[in-house]
């Protein structure tokens, strides 16, 4: 981490960001256990990359009235929504999933998960849980051994 700030301080170029819409992105990691803390759902992270950007999503539950709001604060940080597959919600609730790229490690997802978790409630909602995606590694391409 320290590096890229140095890097950037420098005018040093790093690898292209992640695009968030690449075609490849599969989940590595996810958790939608309240009880289950981030270090134990990355643990199990079997496919997960560490130290390489990843797509860290967050699924929240929000009521309609309150979607806008919610994009507009978690924008602040950074989150985006993103395309959605499926039908709406359930409970007149609003299926939102926001999205934003970083490293993902076990205190900045608990961080963000905890972030996400109060947005949503202050809105009347709820948070769900989280993934995070990453491009699908060489190895794991059909067709290659």
């Amino acid at each position: 981490m320290a590096a890229r700030i140095w890097d950037r301080l420098f005018g040093r170029k790093g690898p292209a960001p992640l695009d968030p819409s690449r075609a490849d992105l599969v989940v590595v990691a996810s958790s939608f256990d309240d009880a289950e803390a981030c270090s134990a759902a990355l643990a199990r992270a079997s496919e997960l990359v560490p130290d390489a950007d990843a797509v860290l999503r967050h699924h929240l539950r929000i009521p309609p009235a309150q979607v806008e709001a919610v994009c507009d604060i978690a924008a602040q940080d950074g989150y985006t929504p993103a395309p959605q597959v499926g039908g709406p919600g359930t409970d007149a609730l609003e299926t939102v999933i926001l999205q934003r790229v970083q490293v993902l490690d076990a205190l900045h997802c608990s961080q963000e998960r905890s972030r996400m978790a109060g947005l949503a409630q202050r809105h009347d909602g709820t948070a769900d849980g989280w993934d995070a995606l990453q491009p699908r590694r060489a190895t794991d391409q059909p067709g290659t051994r």
